[in-house]
């Protein structure tokens, strides 16, 4: 079975790449769907994060008060530091064991679709990563103008992870999305005929394919 990455910077469009792989019947992991997961009310996670940050991060309703959190962690390295060493494992663990349950069902290729990806050294073991590309100055008109985020906000946002040229420089697949919805989804299919015809093996450090 082969595994590849998929990530991508905030406002890149790696959501709308993951949703159209998954349309074409493509096993697709989400590291975003595992961090819920491991957050969810009465879980250990939530318990270790409420013991680190304080009960104020709940909402009523006993759940994770996930823009309050976000608001502290995007502007406090150290704050996200923390977070991360909470979160992270319990993440690895659930891809992990969903990705066991993939190889029982006999599938070929399994997509990790992981935002943070190179940041947490995850591309450690897999066979090939894709990239989706939109050049910063697209990122954050992008934010602002379509998620409702004020400029210096969306500028932390984006700071707050590495420059998308570095990702895309180191990964052997890029999919660029600064058209619309029909280009996005030719670039999807012209990466993976690309990632279905290659063979396994780890990208070679900073040897990644420009798109």
């Amino acid at each position: 079975m082969k595994l590849v990455g998929l990530t991508g910077g905030i406002g890149t469009g790696k959501s709308t790449v993951s949703a159209l792989l998954r349309a074409r019947g493509v096993c697709v992991v989400d590291a975003d769907e595992a961090t819920r997961a491991v957050q969810v009310p009465g879980s250990p996670g939530l318990e270790r994060i409420v013991e680190a940050f304080g009960p104020e991060f709940l909402t009523p309703s006993g759940e994770l008060d996930r823009a309050r959190l976000a608001a502290i962690v995007f502007k406090d390295p150290e704050a996200r530091r923390r977070l991360n060493a909470i979160v992270h494992p319990l993440v690895r663990a659930w891809m992990a064991e969903r990705v066991r349950e993939a190889a029982e069902r006999g599938e070929r290729i399994v997509v990790l679709d992981i935002p943070l990806l190179y940041e947490s050294r995850g591309e450690e073991g897999l066979d090939a990563v894709i990239v989706v590309y939109a050049p910063p100055e697209l990122q954050l008109r992008r934010l602002v103008e379509l998620r409702g985020m004020s400029e210096a906000e969306a500028r932390e946002r984006i700071a707050a992870q590495l420059p998308i040229d570095e990702k895309r420089r180191r990964a052997r697949h890029v999919i660029l999305n600064t058209g619309d919805l029909e280009w996005l989804r030719a670039e999807v299919e012209r990466v993976w005929r690309e990632v279905a015809a290659d063979p396994p093996g780890p990208d070679p450090p900073g040897r990644g394919r420009r798109g």
